[in-house]
């Protein structure tokens, strides 16, 4: 009797618990999924019912209107930010993979006096706040001619990407078995040889992740294309979106709502993809052999 009453009551607590966890992952989903409703739902809108205060603000009351993302392509230089986006990520991603990867692949199997101090110093690094940083980084890209060029920022964002992606890649390289290392050199195989055919393969997942780090960090970049770049023709997405409408106290919520949602879309794409690899990539270099 007992021991059925005990086995009643653990069914109970684990159906509380279940009930409890359900609702606060609602709550969770509530909570950070209403940003980008309200933006959807305000992109639809029209500007008077943008600017009315009657009816219920989290629906479309009246009809539905594509007006803001028209203007948005057409009279604005969204599809140039866009360009100059895609541009600037791309390479800023490349440069900063080719760095970490052969760095990170150094400091985490070609052991050498120091490189374990060094591996935490080039993480450290990291800890460096933007607001630090941004105007020696002004005063060398103005020496270099590189003011309000894109091309400035694709000098500057690997010096955000590359300190956490060698950190990611570190943990990831180091926790590859060593018999791969003795086989290899066995075969006949050098440093260069073991990274392209076999670690980074085995790596793939470690290297998805920070590609993706690197990726947010570019797309994203708000603080440098605000201080680096000050012409149309050269911005990006997140400064040109918001110096483009907002001018002074007049805001273009329509337009603002439609083009935040476009700008987050290739990111939010990313994530969904590759989701599995970026938290297998984070958790896999966690614990060493």
């Amino acid at each position: 009797m007992s021991k059925l009453f005990s086995f009643r009551s653990m069914q109970q607590s684990r159906k509380w618990a279940l009930v409890l966890a359900y609702f606060f992952l609602v709550v969770f989903i509530i909570f950070y999924l209403f940003p980008p409703y309200y933006m959807l739902v305000t992109s639809f809108k029209t500007n008077e019912e943008i600017a009315s205060l009657k009816g219920i603000p989290l629906i479309i009351n009246q009809k539905p209107t594509l007006f803001h993302y028209i203007d948005l392509f057409v009279n604005t230089y969204f599809l140039t930010y866009f360009k100059n986006t895609v541009i600037v990520t791309l390479c800023s991603v490349v440069i900063s993979m080719s760095i970490s990867i052969l760095a990170a692949y150094s400091l985490a199997r070609m052991r050498f006096l120091g490189s374990s101090v060094l591996a935490t110093g080039v993480f450290l690094t990291y800890l460096v706040p933007d607001t630090l940083l941004f105007i020696p980084l002004f005063k060398v890209i103005g020496g270099l001619g590189l003011l309000n060029s894109k091309w400035s920022l694709v000098l500057v964002f690997p010096t955000l990407a590359v300190p956490f992606c060698t950190w990611i890649m570190i943990g990831y390289f180091g926790s590859i078995p060593k018999e791969l290392d003795e086989a290899a050199l066995i075969d006949g195989a050098n440093w260069y040889q073991m990274l392209l055919r076999i670690f980074i393969p085995v790596a793939m997942p470690g290297i998805i992740a920070a590609t993706i780090f690197a990726f947010t960090v570019s797309w994203a970049g708000f603080l440098y294309p605000l201080a680096f770049i000050y012409s149309n023709e050269e911005m990006v997405l997140t400064v040109g979106t918001v110096t483009t409408l907002i001018r002074g106290d007049v805001y273009y919520w329509g337009e603002l709502m439609a083009g935040a949602l476009m700008a987050a879309a290739p990111p939010v794409i990313l994530y969904a993809f590759l989701m599995d690899y970026y938290i297998s990539g984070l958790t896999a270099g966690a614990v060493k052999d």
